[in-house]
């Protein structure tokens, strides 16, 4: 169990920064998947490119705050955070955040317990088939392709792992609402970094727990819940600048595709 603090005053001023930091380091783009959607986008690319050598590729995926078309709104101070000096250094990596023009995921009624469950919709579809571009024209490490996301984008990063079990070296959904736990089985050799406030009433943290069971009954073991005792429903400030989580997320890497 982690408490969410507030962060010094230093964290703060640094989070305050990232506003002022240039959307331009993201490099924009636009990208048409099979399905008819039409998806913006913006990609931030390594700071010194090192001949031969192959980076990460991070995606990132928003709340339902930032839907539309502006190729802007989706920048928040979660994805700005990659852009700052210090982390771009120390964590070199691609870095894609495409904004949705609809719903990434949306919230059914599970038949099973009445508790919530997500469904994919056609805008992740296309975001996926966008990182396949990506894997064929920019040095990417195939084997450390990761995904995540807040809010409705943390819903979206559980379903990516349903849709592509094989896509993913690692995952870090943030107060999402999970897919059905029958999918459990199928992602539970992908170590996932969940994180979820316990005072989160827009998406409850039980819906979380219940997957995050599911997973250990299927046999995960590189599963972690982080717990933020007294969070609501936002990103805890100690990921927003944090190195904590990166450092994890980095370690992993994909060897053989999942089954």
């Amino acid at each position: 169990m982690a408490r969410p603090g507030t962060g010094s005053p230093g964290e703060a001023a640094e989070i305050t920064k990232l506003a002022a930091l240039p959307v331009e380091l993201f490099t924009a783009g636009a990208f048409s998947g099979s399905n008819g959607t039409r998806l913006a986008y913006r990609l931030l690319a390594p700071e010194s490119p090192r001949a031969g050598r192959r980076y990460p590729l991070v995606l990132v995926l928003h709340g339902s705050g930032a839907i539309g078309t502006d190729n802007q709104a989706q920048l928040g101070p979660f994805a700005r955070s990659w852009t700052s000096p210090g982390m771009r250094r120390r964590f070199p990596a691609y870095v894609l955040v495409p904004q949705f023009p609809a719903r990434s995921a949306v919230y059914q009624t599970s038949g099973v317990d009445a508790l919530p469950i997500s469904r994919p919709q056609p805008s992740l579809e296309a975001a996926l088939e966008l990182v396949d571009k990506l894997l064929d024209g920019y040095p990417i490490d195939r084997g450390r392709v990761y995904a995540i996301g807040f809010s409705m984008g943390g819903s979206a990063v559980w379903d990516a792992l349903t849709l592509r079990p094989e896509l993913f070296a690692a995952a870090v959904p943030i107060a999402g609402v999970p897919p059905p736990r029958d999918e459990a089985p199928r992602i539970a050799q992908i170590p996932i970094l969940i994180v979820h406030g316990t005072r989160d009433t827009e998406n409850p943290i039980d819906l979380d727990r219940a997957m995050h069971a599911a997973l250990r009954s299927a046999g995960a073991r590189r599963v972690r819940f982080r717990e933020y005792e007294g969070l609501d429903h936002n990103v805890p400030p100690d990921m927003i600048l944090g190195t904590w989580w990166r450092e994890w997320l980095f370690a992993q890497q994909r060897s053989e595709p999942l089954v």
